[in-house]
C-alpha cells in the first residue's frame, strides 16, 4: 500500500522537528514537480530520475500488512545492474503516475514482459509456471533468486549466479543438498578446474525431477540420459571415466537398464545407486557404491535379499568383520552390467556360476592361505560329476548354489546351513528323492590325490596308475618290439634277401555269423562308450568342443547315448555267455581261450625270437596267449564296468544302500577302468589287428569270418596243422575252399 509524504508524518514524528522540517521540504519539492510536469505536459514521459526524486530517500517507506517496507532506490546499485538502462515504468506497470500515493493495489511485475517463456527456462522451479504469474509464487520467483535493482547478469564474474557462484546461490535455499553436493566428486572437480564438471544449473536445466515429471519411469529414463550425455558422450569426460566407457554404457544392456526402457520406474537408474548430489568414487568410504555400502544401496530395492546376505558367511565377513576380499552384491552380479539369472550369458546363470563366480574365490591359493580355507574345494566339485556336467552344459544336475543357497549361504558347522551334516539329507533329496542319511556319509567334494582327506579313493587311484603304467607299458614293449622284427622280416623278404614262401589260396574259418554279430556290436557299443564317456570327463577338450558345436543339446544326446551303448554291450554280454554256454562251437571256443601252460612258454618265445635270441618262432594256436589275454582282460573289464556303471547309473538307490563314498568307490573305478580298457585295446588289439606289418592295413576276419592260408601260417600256424590232419582223416564232400573248426 502505497502512502503520500504527508502521510509520513505521522504523531510519532511530530515530536522530531528535524524529521518535521525534511518532511515539508519533500512535500514542498514534489507539489513543485507534479505542477511543472502538469504545466509543460511531460507527465507520461517519466524518467529513472524523476522516480529517484523521491526513492533515492533511505528512509521512504511504507506500511503493509502491519510491516513498515523501504521504498529506498539505491541508485548506484542500480546503475550497475542488468536493468540499468531500462525505464522503472517498463516494469512497474499499471497505475498513473500522476497520482500519489500511486496506487492502492500495485500490479506485480511481470518479468515475462520482456523474458519471454522464463518460466520454461527454469524447469528446475516448476512453481514459477503453476504460479499466477510468471515471476512466480510467493516461495518461488524471479524476485526471490535474481534480486529487485542489483539484477546482474551470469555472465558477470563474481555475479551471484556465475558458474563460479552458482553453487553456493542455490544453496541459499538448498542448504541440505550443497552440503552433500560439497563432499561429492563432481565439486571437488569444480574446485581443482576440471573441465566439463558439473554444477547445480548444468544438471537442473534439464527436467530431471519427479516435480515436473510425474511419470517415474520418464524420470529416471531422463535421469540416465543426462548422466550419459557427461560420461559417454562428452569426449573430455569420457577419456577420464574409469575403468572405461563401456563399462558405463553397459548399464543400458543390464537388466535395469532394459526394464527401464520398457516403462518400469521401479528399477534403480544412475541415481538409485550414486545419490542425486553426494556421488563419490567407489574408493571414498563414504560412497554409496564403495564395497562396505554395496549392500546397503542394492538393499534399497532388494530388502529381503539383503537381510538374508546380511546374516551368511560373506556379509558377516564384510560387514561384521571387514574382510573386503569377501563378495558383496556386484563381486557375483556386475554393477553396470548386471543381468537376469535367467540370462545364459550371465555369471549368475545356471550354467555359469559355479565356474565364473564361485571358483574366482575358491579356487585363489591366496585367499585359501589368507583365510584357512580348503584350496580344493572348487577342484573337487569341477572334478565332480556335478561339475564335469555343468562344464558340458547340462543344465539339470547341482551347482555350487543349489547346495549352498544363493544369498544365505552359511557355514557347514551352522545347523541353519544347508550343508550342515544333518541337513545333508534333506538337501540332496531336493534332486534326489529319497535321499537317507547315507548320503552324508563320506566327502561330499570327495578327491583321488589326497590321501588324508580320501584315503581309499587314494589308494584305488594310485594302484590304477601304477597297474595302467605297467599292464601298458608292458604290452607298448612287446608290441614295438614283434613290430621291428616283422617289419625287418617283411623288407628282408621285399629285398629278394629271404625266401618267400607261397601257400594256396584256403580260406579258414575264424568267425561265424554270429560271433560276427556279436563282435561288431560289442566294438560299436565300446567305442559310443569311450567316446561318450570322456565327454563327460573332458568336456574342455578340442576334440570334444567339436562335438558340443554339432547341437547345444550334445551333452544330453550324450547321456543318452552312453546308457543306450551300455545296455547294448551287457545285452551282448549275457548273449556271448549263453552262446558259450549251449552252443558247440561256443562251448568249443571258451575251451580254446582257457589259458595253458603252453601259453606262457609261447610269450617266452616269442619275446626271446623277437629280440633275436632265437631262430625259431613258436607255432601259436587258435588263440594265442595274445587273445586269450585280451580276452580274459575284456570279460574282466565288462564285469567291472557294468557293475560300476549300474551303481553310477542308479545313482539314489545305491548311495542309499552303498552311501557316498561307495558310490564315488564306483566312480573312481570306473574312470580307471575305462582308462585301462581304452588303452589295452588301442595299444593291443589294434595293433595285431591294424597296425601288425604281416596283416595291415586290417585283419579282415571280423567282416568275412575267415583267414588265408598265409594269415594262418604266420598267426596260427599250430592250429592249421590240426585242420590239416583233421581234414586228412575226414574227407568232406564239401566244394567250398573254407576250412576250419
Amino acid at each position: 500500500m502505497l502512502v503520500t509524504c504527508s502521510q509520513m508524518v505521522s504523531k510519532k514524528n511530530k515530536s522530531n522537528p528535524r524529521k518535521i522540517h525534511l518532511a515539508k521540504d519533500v512535500l514542498f519539492i514534489l507539489v513543485l514537480s507534479f505542477l511543472v510536469l502538469v504545466t509543460t505536459g511531460k507527465l507520461g514521459a517519466q524518467t529513472n530520475d524523476d522516480c529517484l526524486t523521491c526513492h533515492s530517500d533511505s528512509t521512504l517507506t511504507m506500511t503493509k500488512n502491519k510491516k513498515t517496507i523501504s521504498l529506498y532506490v539505491d541508485s548506484g546499485v542500480l546503475a550497475q545492474s542488468a536493468h540499468a538502462k531500462v525505464q522503472c515504468i517498463a516494469c512497474h506497470t499499471g497505475f498513473d503516475i500522476n497520482n500519489i500515493p500511486h496506487k492502492k493495489n500495485i500490479q506485480p511485475i511481470d518479468c515475462q514482459s520482456c523474458h519471454k517463456g522464463i518460466a520454461l527456462k527454469h524447469p528446475f522451479h516448476p512453481q514459477m509456471l503453476n504460479a499466477n504469474t510468471v515471476s512466480g509464487g510467493p516461495d518461488v520467483n524471479c524476485v526471490g533468486c535474481h534480486g529487485t535493482h542489483d539484477v546482474i547478469s551470469p555472465k558477470v564474474p563474481g555475479s551471484k549466479f556465475n558458474n563460479s557462484n552458482i553453487v553456493e546461490a542455490c544453496g541459499s535455499c538448498h542448504k541440505s543438498e550443497k552440503a552433500q553436493f560439497l563432499t561429492s566428486a563432481h565439486a571437488n572437480g569444480l574446485r581443482e578446474g576440471v573441465k566439463g564438471s558439473p554444477n547445480c544449473f548444468t544438471c537442473h536445466k534439464n527436467q530431471i525431477t519427479s516435480i515436473t515429471i510425474k511419470d517415474t519411469a520418464v524420470v529416471k529414463l531422463a535421469q540416465e540420459k543426462l548422466c550419459l550425455s557427461c560420461h559417454l558422450d562428452n569426449p573430455q569426460i569420457k577419456a577420464r571415466t574409469s575403468p572405461s566407457a563401456g563399462f558405463i554404457a553397459s548399464y543400458e544392456n543390464s537388466i535395469h537398464g532394459k526394464l527401464l526402457s520398457e516403462g518400469n520406474g521401479k528399477v534403480a537408474n544412475c541415481v538409485n545407486c550414486h545419490t542425486a548430489h553426494k556421488m563419490k568414487p567407489a574408493s571414498d568410504p563414504t560412497s554409496t557404491v564403495n564395497k562396505m555400502n554395496i549392500p546397503n544401496t542394492c538393499g534399497q530395492c532388494h530388502k529381503e535379499i539383503a537381510a538374508k546376505y546380511k546374516e551368511s558367511v560373506h556379509g558377516v565377513a564384510v560387514l561384521k568383520e571387514g574382510h573386503l576380499d569377501a563378495p558383496v552384491c556386484t563381486d557375483c552380479h556386475g554393477e553396470h552390467n548386471i543381468m537376469k539369472p535367467t540370462n545364459p550369458k550371465a555369471p549368475t546363470s545356471y550354467a555359469n556360476l559355479s565356474q565364473q563366480i564361485c571358483s574366482k574365490c575358491h579356487s585363489s591359493m591366496g585367499l585359501s592361505a589368507k583365510y584357512g580355507l580348503n584350496p580344493n574345494r572348487w577342484s573337487t566339485f569341477n572334478n565332480s560329476y556335478h561339475g564335469l556336467a555343468l562344464q558340458g552344459g547340462a543344465t539339470t544336475v547341482a551347482n555350487c548354489a543349489s547346495c549352498h543357497g544363493v544369498h544365505d549361504i552359511l557355514p557347514p558347522n551352522d545347523p541353519r546351513s544347508s550343508v550342515y551334516k544333518g541337513n545333508l539329507a534333506k538337501t540332496c533329496g531336493k534332486c534326489h528323492p529319497g535321499a537317507n542319511e547315507k548320503f552324508a556319509i563320506g566327502k561330499i567334494h570327495s578327491s583321488t590325490t589326497d590321501k588324508k582327506s580320501d584315503p581309499i579313493l587314494y589308494w584305488i587311484a594310485s594302484l590304477y596308475i601304477i597297474m595302467i603304467i605297467s599292464i601298458i607299458g608292458a604290452m607298448f614293449l612287446h608290441n614295438i618290439l614283434d613290430f621291428i622284427k616283422k617289419a625287418r622280416i617283411k623288407k628282408l623278404k621285399m629285398r629278394g634277401m629271404m625266401i618267400e614262401e607261397h601257400h594256396d589260396h584256403s580260406l579258414y574259418l575264424r568267425m561265424n555269423v554270429s560271433e560276427r554279430i556279436q563282435h561288431i556290436l560289442f566294438a560299436l557299443s565300446f567305442i559310443t562308450l569311450v567316446i561318450t564317456g570322456f565327454m563327460l570327463q573332458y568336456p574342455d577338450s578340442w576334440w570334444v568342443s567339436h562335438i558340443r558345436a554339432l547341437s547345444e543339446n550334445a551333452f544330453e544326446y550324450r547321456s543318452n547315448l552312453h546308457r543306450i551303448a551300455a545296455v547294448i554291450l551287457i545285452a551282448v554280454s549275457l548273449y556271448h555267455i549263453y552262446y558259450i554256454s549251449f552252443t558247440e562251437r561256443g562251448k568249443q571256443l571258451i575251451k580254446d581261450l582257457f589259458p595253458k601252460r603252453k601259453d606262457f612258454y609261447d610269450a617266452i618265445g616269442v619275446a626271446k625270437f623277437n629280440l633275436g635270441l632265437s631262430k625259431v618262432k613258436p607255432k601259436l594256436d587258435r588263440f594265442s596267449y595274445v587273445e586269450k589275454a585280451e580276452y580274459w582282460a575284456l570279460i574282466w573289464g565288462t564285469i567291472i564296468m557294468s557293475v560300476t556303471g549300474i551303481i553310477m547309473w542308479f545313482d539314489n538307490t545305491f548311495i542309499g544302500l552303498f552311501t557316498k563314498l561307495g558310490w564315488d568307490i564306483a566312480r573312481t573305478i570306473h574312470f580307471y577302468e575305462a582308462w585301462l580298457a581304452t588303452l589295452a585295446i588301442i595299444v593291443w588289439h589294434f595293433y595285431f589287428v591294424i597296425f601288425n606289418p604281416e596283416i595291415y592295413p586290417m585283419n579282415t576276419s571280423w567282416i568275412t569270418g575267415h583267414l588265408t592260408e598265409e594269415e594262418m601260417i604266420e598267426e596260427h600256424p599250430a592250429e592249421l596243422e590240426k585242420i590239416k590232419k583233421q581234414d586228412a582223416d575226414t574227407p568232406t564232400l564239401n566244394n567250398n575252399n573254407i576250412k576250419g573248426i
